[in-house]
């Protein structure tokens, strides 16, 4: 794919924050909103209300005229809102900015929060990716991470993601979970594989301040995996998905040929995004901005009329986003791009910081682009950023 990386490119992605939870899991930092088990957005006033103030978010921003080409609705747990409210946001969407013919419109979704008819109803709204939340495939695991659902409630949910024929599966899997063993990790993907999704997430368990991890645990503490135990949980990942014939695009991200997530690529690459909802961020005409995190500061952000008050993102910042994000993915980063936005004495000096891991084989240019090997390259990738940010930044 070519890439570019111009910050006067126009955006044509949205995210959406839907920040409901029935619970919040014991490692989430993400501004979400606790509703309990009963309540979902047919019966929520609180979710009623935040689909007004959103769709009011997104009629006053500024569209610069190009149909959106992915939208993602991110949480939370989007699958709370009723089939009524996630079509007024789309049509919302469309109605300001259009929607691409052939988008990706994509949906986190948490096992035991749909039925049928309303996995169908998202379908009619347009949606044609979902990312199954399951975490674990055993009972224990799900319990001690403070998930809600079962993993009965994992099967029964794919059957109606199977059912439905939705295009893009997704299942997201965690993995360095405490009292977490290699044979468990091993039994996931395993269970993950038979499932026959087109897309799989593996996330590292990061101890987070504020959570609920973050209080019990201290990165290294027993009944934490050692690192020894995480590294060979990635490796164990990379080699069982890439053996069941899913390539390994991303760092935490695998997908049957032609099944990669579109949407998440915008990020990867750089590219502009919208981001509309309470803690949402957005990178347009060269401005990163993240909107409150909390509710009522967003509301009343809203109502002031949504102003994003932030400096243009300065060019050696940019450099080190690229970089960053772009190593994230297997084919790395054109070189030429990097030159002709940045100059070539940059990609030189940006080659000769790296000289240490191309001699260790974490670090390679092929075709023209520089990019981490896999598995070891991606798996010491922040030894290789933290060597660009303090040399570069």
């Amino acid at each position: 794919m070519s890439q570019k990386f111009s910050t006067s490119e126009i955006a044509s992605s949205a995210y959406v924050h839907i920040p409901f939870c029935r619970r919040r899991c014991f490692y989430c930092d993400f501004p979400v909103f606790v509703v309990g088990d009963r309540l979902r957005g047919e019966t929520s006033g609180s979710i009623s209300q935040y689909v007004e103030v959103l769709c009011q978010e997104i009629g006053i921003t500024p569209a610069f005229g190009q149909p959106l080409k992915t939208i993602f609705f991110g949480g939370g747990t989007p699958s709370l809102l009723s089939i009524e409210q996630l079509q007024r946001i789309v049509t919302e969407l469309e109605k300001h900015f259009g929607i691409a013919s052939g988008a990706e419109i994509s949906m986190e979704i948490d096992p035991a929060t749909f039925d049928l008819a309303q996995i169908v109803g998202y379908r009619t709204v347009g949606v044609n990716r979902v990312s199954l939340g399951v975490q674990a495939f055993q009972a224990e695991l799900l319990q001690r991470a403070g998930r809600s659902h079962s993993v009965e409630d994992i099967f029964a949910a794919v059957e109606l993601i199977h059912q439905v024929e939705i295009p893009e599966f997704s299942l997201d899997l965690i993995s360095g979970l405490p009292h977490q063993s290699l044979d468990q990790w091993q039994d996931s993907l395993v269970k993950a594989v038979a499932l026959v999704p087109t897309h799989i997430s593996i996330y590292d368990l990061t101890i987070e301040p504020g959570t609920a991890f973050g209080r019990y645990y201290k990165p290294g503490d027993t009944p934490l995996p050692t690192d020894e135990a995480t590294v060979k949980m990635y490796q164990m990942g990379q080699q069982v998905l890439t053996g069941a014939g899913y390539e390994h695009y991303e760092i935490s991200n695998y997908a049957q040929p032609g099944h990669q997530c579109r949407h998440n690529r915008v990020y990867w690459e750089n590219r502009p995004y919208y981001g509309f909802g309470m803690g949402a961020a957005s990178y347009v005409k060269g401005k990163r901005f993240t909107r409150p995190r909390k509710t009522n500061e967003y509301y009343q952000w809203v109502q002031a009329g949504g102003v994003i008050d932030c400096d243009v993102t300065p060019s050696k910042e940019v450099l080190l986003e690229t970089l960053m994000l772009g190593l994230r993915l297997a084919e790395g980063v054109s070189l030429a791009a990097l030159a002709e936005v940045f100059g070539e004495e940059k990609v030189e000096e940006i080659c000769r910081c790296l000289q240490e891991y191309f001699d260790r084989g974490w670090v390679e240019v092929v075709g023209g682009r520089l990019r981490l090997i896999d598995p070891q390259g991606f798996l010491f990738s922040n030894v290789v950023l933290a060597e660009l940010f303090e040399k570069l930044g």
